[in-house]
């Protein structure tokens, strides 16, 4: 068993870029969120799918060049922890 991340479907929140710079105003709270590269390359990329942590990354190393080691590994978990608090990815614990 794999556990996965889904993201919150496009419809419950608004990217708006400022520069280097992008944020996230999510509906369902009423929140809007500043964040920087990979923030919002991450839920485009996991868009409707629910997705692994190396399922991301593959996606990710398909368009940006990433290196082959644990630390982009690492980022991308870290990162995936930072949405799913702030609200913006579920887990999906023990999918097949």
């Amino acid at each position: 068993m794999t556990d996965k991340y889904r993201a919150e479907p496009a419809h419950a929140y608004v990217l708006r870029v400022l520069e280097d710079l992008t944020l996230i105003f999510h509906r369902p709270s009423g929140l809007t969120h500043i964040v920087v590269e990979p923030v919002p390359q991450i839920l485009a990329v996991m868009a409707d799918d629910a997705l692994t942590v190396d399922e991301v990354l593959g996606r990710l190393a398909a368009d940006f060049d990433l290196s082959d080691d644990a630390s982009a590994r690492d980022a991308i978990v870290a990162r995936l922890g930072e949405l799913a608090a702030l609200g913006l990815v579920r887990p999906i614990f023990g999918v097949a």
